[in-house]
């Protein structure tokens, strides 16, 4: 969330404030996905018996349809978006587990 946030201030800097919503937005079509997953399989792996694999599986398409309908949501409802800032946005939030690979790295 907070790679979202700095890629939107840094699109509100470049591009205006249409640049800077682009850019959350396309940072929580990353994020929201990801947390509903993460929540769904944290709730799976405690409750009696463990962990399904499957479940794993099911939830992946889940996020990946949930990715793709924010996507299209945003497109249609914001009129004023920004392409480039939103793709940004999104690719910044969708690669930010490498800023943990350079914080562990000791």
């Amino acid at each position: 969330m907070m790679a979202t946030i700095v890629a939107g201030l840094i699109a509100g800097l470049i591009g205006g404030w249409a640049a800077m919503f682009s850019a959350v937005l396309g940072g929580l079509c990353c994020v929201v996905p990801n947390a509903v997953m993460a929540v769904r399989l944290v709730a799976g792996a405690r409750k009696p018996g463990g962990a399904n694999p499957a479940t794993f599986f099911i939830w992946e398409f889940v996020k990946i349809a949930l990715t793709l309908a924010l996507l299209v949501i945003i497109t249609r409802v914001y009129h004023d978006l920004n392409w480039p800032a939103l793709l940004g946005g999104f690719i910044v939030a969708l690669k930010s587990y490498i800023i943990l690979l350079f914080r562990h790295s000791q």
